[in-house]
């Protein structure tokens, strides 16, 4: 018989294996790794996300691994921008190309403009161009543009579509600033792309957000038909509440419901919230519209027992910083105080050079 797992046990079996039981102690790069990669839309969530997590973390430390090419930024996963190690960029971005190829058939903007393009003559010359040097959206376009009667915008997106790109540094540096610039990621890190292994995929996943669905899978990824990868897999599986069919690593296991969740403070964009098609069992619907704004834009929120009971917003003015929490719900005391005190050490280590910080809590709204 099936075991069923509950809701709770789901909630703390994702915070468990995305490191927000407790403050893990371990290397950067192998956090990374293990997180199954971070959410980068932005420059600096993915240092606010190894803050929350990791013992001591340093920003210097995740600016060194990119500078040092062991990480990397780059479009994966439902085609928006990741922070992963170089050997995950490598083995996922074939997996994900399918997702690429559908988008350079059906992108309203663009589609029309390649059609009559050979596409993998226009990548080639694209890769020729990039590994003489780093090049922005804008430059690439307009060297393309040199050689088709094509708008640059629409070259540029057919390049990042067939080509492995990733974001080269200074951008994303902690404490520096920098256009987005593109090199091809095997050049980048000097190592060749292997075949796409959707298994290897599935298992990573699992052992970051497991016990999860194939329909969770696969809103993570942003491709269809893992189902009939995961039916050939060697996995355990349950049933949610719901009887929903749950898949996991068969050597790992599910913590009790009762272990204590502390208050966390998740940063911008964080995967916890993103990477589910369930998403209920970390923030409600109703909350996710308030955490998640029209433009995809998502706000760094608060954790309460397993559940996002609020946002927090950092903002500057000259040399004063200002961290502002937002509960959603009456919160108890003992929780208020937690999540105060971790404001103020994250704004000691988002604005070291601030000449006055102060935390600030709003009333439930």
């Amino acid at each position: 018989m099936t075991t069923t797992v509950s809701r709770q046990a789901l909630n703390r079996a994702t915070l468990e294996r995305q490191l927000l039981l407790r403050r893990a102690k371990m290397p950067a790069l192998d956090a990374v790794e293990h997180l199954a990669g971070l959410q980068a839309q932005a420059p600096f969530p993915p240092y606010y996300a190894l803050w929350s997590r990791l013992q001591g973390f340093k920003p210097q430390e995740l600016a060194a691994l990119l500078e040092e090419r062991r990480v990397v930024r780059i479009a994966l996963m439902r085609g928006t921008v990741h922070l992963v190690t170089a050997a995950d960029a490598l083995a996922w971005r074939p997996v994900v190309q399918v997702l690429y190829d559908r988008d350079l058939k059906t992108n309203t903007l663009h589609a029309r403009e390649l059609a009559g393009l050979d596409h993998a003559e226009v990548a080639t010359a694209a890769r020729e161009l990039l590994a003489a040097s780093a090049l922005s959206s804008t430059a690439l376009g307009a060297e393309l543009a040199r050689h088709w009667d094509v708008p640059a915008a629409s070259l540029t997106h057919l390049a990042r579509g067939r080509l492995p790109l990733v974001q080269t540094p200074p951008r994303a540096i902690w404490g520096k600033a920098g256009q987005t610039t593109y090199a091809c990621l095997d050049e980048w890190v000097g190592a060749p792309l292997p075949p796409p292994s959707p298994a290897s995929l599935i298992a990573r996943y699992l052992r970051a957000f497991g016990p999860a669905t194939v329909a969770d899978v696969q809103t993570w990824a942003g491709i269809t038909r893992l189902g009939e990868v995961a039916a050939e897999m060697d996995l355990r599986r349950y049933r949610d509440p719901d009887g929903r069919e749950l898949l996991d690593l068969p050597e790992l296991t599910v913590p009790d419901e009762d272990v204590p969740a502390p208050p966390r403070l998740l940063g911008p964009f964080d995967q916890t919230i993103l990477s589910y098609a369930d998403r209920t069992r970390v923030i409600s619907d109703d909350y996710r519209k308030r955490v998640i704004t029209q433009n995809g834009l998502v706000k760094g929120t608060l954790l309460v027992g397993g559940q996002v009971r609020g946002f927090w917003e950092i903002t500057k003015a000259k040399k004063a910083a200002v961290v502002e929490l937002s509960p959603f719900e009456k919160l108890t005391k003992r929780d208020l105080a937690t999540l105060e005190s971790t404001a103020g050490r994250l704004l000691t280590w988002a604005e070291p050079d601030a000449e006055t910080r102060e935390v600030r809590i709003r009333p439930p709204a």
